[in-house]
């Protein structure tokens, strides 16, 4: 195998095991080490690929912010939507089977809250929470006035945070997200009928 292609199967290999790390012991109690041994790897691979365990911190964080953003292109690439079918699917991709899964909701609330005490990743947390606004903001602007546009990007930014938080405290979690994600399009559909516009433009 050529090794650019080694070098992203093991990358991935140690972005998953600190996933599975970070689910089992928390972030400030992950190591080189508990990491190392969940990807049946040596110590040093992580040194050599990430330079050290901040790196990988990071470089997982983005690989969760990628596929975020890669869900929501997978769902509109090469379709011709109407704005309301666009914000169904933004909620979609952040209720995506791989958002719920306990690895990923454990690393982002641990993630999150790191992010407090560590600029880096909340600079990454940061651009998480802009796109969002902006994808929410481009659909609504093509059927609502600008200031409620402005609003209701806001609104439904804060319900997709904050029911996929509540969710992923839940004792249980695979009912709570199907139910906020229904949630989330129900509001999205009640805001745009309050300004008379019919949800399927």
């Amino acid at each position: 195998m050529p090794k650019a292609a080694m070098k992203l199967i093991r990358r991935q290999q140690l972005i998953d095991a600190t996933l599975a790390s970070v689910a089992l012991h928390g972030l400030q109690h992950t190591t080189i080490n508990s990491i190392s041994q969940l990807a049946g790897m040596s110590s040093g691979i992580i040194s050599h690929y990430f330079s050290g365990k901040q790196g990988l911190i990071q470089a997982t964080l983005r690989h969760l912010l990628e596929q975020l953003k890669q869900a929501l292109l997978n769902r509109i690439q090469g379709q011709v939507l109407a704005p309301t079918e666009r914000l169904m699917m933004i909620v979609e991709a952040n209720f995506t089977e791989l958002q719920r899964s306990r690895n990923v909701t454990h690393t982002w609330l641990s993630f999150w809250a790191q992010a407090v005490h560590d600029p880096q990743l909340a600079r990454l947390q940061n651009i998480n929470s802009r796109r969002l606004y902006s994808n929410l903001h481009f659909s609504f602007r093509q059927v609502l006035p600008k200031e409620f546009a402005l609003m209701a990007a806001e609104q439904t930014a804060a319900m997709i945070d904050g029911f996929w938080l509540r969710s992923a405290l839940s004792e249980t979690p695979e009912q709570d997200f199907v139910q906020a994600e229904k949630l989330c399009k129900t509001f999205i559909h009640n805001v745009i009928k309050q300004h008379g516009v019919n949800t399927c433009q």
